[in-house]
């Protein structure tokens, strides 16, 4: 019935970005499916009632991992239920394995499984890029072995999960990197509930299981998940170490319909701190004001190449890369939206078109992407690096130190009035030492084009304090 159309939605522990999603399929005029893992334990009386509020079918898992099994059962019980599931969105990246499953089986055009598990397969991605010439660093398994080799050889080399997210545990290799400091770290994602899953080895391409694809067919093959089998030291978590990539940082906002790859902003890393244990995105601007047209347009070939040799013909990508005068090379292809403010950042960059919208839209236009594709092209930038936004954006990350905090909220001494503003923590809030980043909040600005060379550099050195906090002062 065309009442029932509706989008599946998959939810890491309750949560991942639901109410934005559901907003973004509520616009639309469609109905909202939800299928959650279970949260977590302080989360559990809460959340499900919540998920209820925001969507039209919520089925909470037993366990705090989906499965392909829980979207196949759930599928079915739509189904009988009459619903009409358009296509299937996720914003978790431990979940678009699951997501191109499930748009398998109803016949959506997207990545297969066994794409996306390759793409987190960051080791062999690294070396499949090299081997095709766009990016000049390699990687290799990290073992007791190598990490005391590459200490000894005294180059830059960079250290991160070969399957992982959020920056966890990613940093500079240094001469006081130690084997304990690797395994203390895999100790902590494997104690963390939201993000151990996504530190596993890759499970491999599985076929949706009951009677088989509604339409079109499923992925099948084997995915490279076996890269460092026997390695890692024991403790599961498998770490690589690769060449460093110099240069500026900057992200690629990308929407690939049916083999054309359109980038609908690029965001410039204005700050970027490295840490012993991880590496924390602290400030974005968009468009870049470090490189020359030539430079984007440059990049935007770059990026298409990357999405080619890959053979990514549809998707979101959020794909990370530095920036030096000898060209372009990757940090990571993510094939999902950018974290935090990107997609509010692309809305105000556009004019209000989102990222997650402009996903969701070419999901649900994917078998006649025709009049999407028009729209898109006039959002997104040229092959000569130029766009046809008037808008700038600037947005800064604030992460939470550990402490209990007494006082926390946004300063209302700003030379600009913030587009957006989300605090994440409150007073009571208890942070932990960890090797992940713990995010405290995040405020976005934008401003004319034109004017932002005027009003960037006092608003940058401003922001710092766009989020006040007190912690309370431990006593003996």
């Amino acid at each position: 019935m065309e009442n029932s159309r509706g989008v599946l939605l998959l939810s890491h522990v309750g949560f991942s970005f639901m109410e934005d999603l559901v907003g973004t399929v509520t616009a639309r005029g469609l109905k909202v499916y939800v299928l959650s893992s279970l949260p977590e334990p302080q989360h559990q009386e809460s959340r499900p009632g919540a998920l209820a509020d925001l969507a039209d079918d919520v089925r909470v898992t037993a366990e705090h991992v989906l499965t392909p099994r829980d979207v196949e059962e759930y599928l079915d019980h739509l189904e009988a239920a009459g619903a009409s599931v358009l296509c299937c969105l996720t914003v978790w990246e431990s979940y678009r394995h699951l997501m191109a499953l499930a748009n398998a089986s109803l016949g959506v055009p997207d990545l297969d499984e066994k794409q996306v598990l390759e793409l987190r397969d960051k080791l062999t991605l690294r070396n499949r890029l090299a081997d095709a010439g766009l990016s000049r660093g390699r990687a290799s398994v990290l073992t007791a072995e190598t990490l005391a080799e590459r200490q000894r050889e005294g180059g830059r080399y960079f250290v991160k999960p070969v399957s992982g997210i959020a920056s966890f545990g990613t940093f500079p290799l240094t001469p006081d990197t130690t084997w304990a400091d690797l395994e203390r770290i895999a100790a902590e994602a494997h104690a963390d509930t939201v993000y151990a899953s996504a530190f596993t080895t890759n499970p491999g391409p599985s076929n949706p299981v009951g009677s088989g694809p509604r339409s079109g067919t499923a992925a099948t093959g084997s995915a490279h998940g076996d890269v460092s089998a026997g390695h890692g030291g024991g403790f599961g978590v498998e770490f690589l170490v690769e060449d460093y990539v110099p240069g500026r940082e900057f992200s690629f906002e990308v929407i690939v319909v049916d083999d054309e790859p359109h980038v609908v902003a690029v965001h410039e890393k204005c700050e970027v701190t490295e840490t012993a244990d991880t590496v924390l995105e602290n400030a974005c601007v968009s468009p870049p004001t470090s490189l020359a047209q030539e430079e984007i347009a440059a990049g935007i070939g770059w990026v298409a190449s990357v999405l080619d040799v890959l053979g990514l013909a549809w998707g979101c990508f959020h794909v990370e890369a530095r920036h030096t005068p000898s060209g372009w090379d990757l940090i990571e292809v993510n094939p999902r939206v950018g974290g935090s403010l990107i997609s509010p950042s692309v809305a105000a960059l556009t004019g209000g078109h989102g990222l997650l919208g402009l996903w969701l839209e070419s999901l649900l236009t994917a078998r006649g992407p025709a009049g999407f594709l028009k729209l898109l092209k006039g959002l997104s930038f040229a092959v000569d690096g130029t766009t046809q936004s008037g808008n700038a954006t600037f947005f800064r990350v604030f992460f939470a130190d550990p402490g209990t905090i007494r006082e926390v909220g946004l300063s209302d001494d700003l030379p600009l009035q913030p587009e957006a503003s989300h605090v994440l923590l409150k007073a009571g809030d208890v942070v932990e030492s960890s090797s992940r980043e713990v995010f405290l909040g995040q405020v976005l600005w934008r401003m004319d084009r034109a004017d932002r060379d005027a009003i960037l550099p006092e608003l940058v050195s401003a922001s710092e304090r766009a989020i006040e906090i007190v912690y309370e002062t431990e006593h003996a």
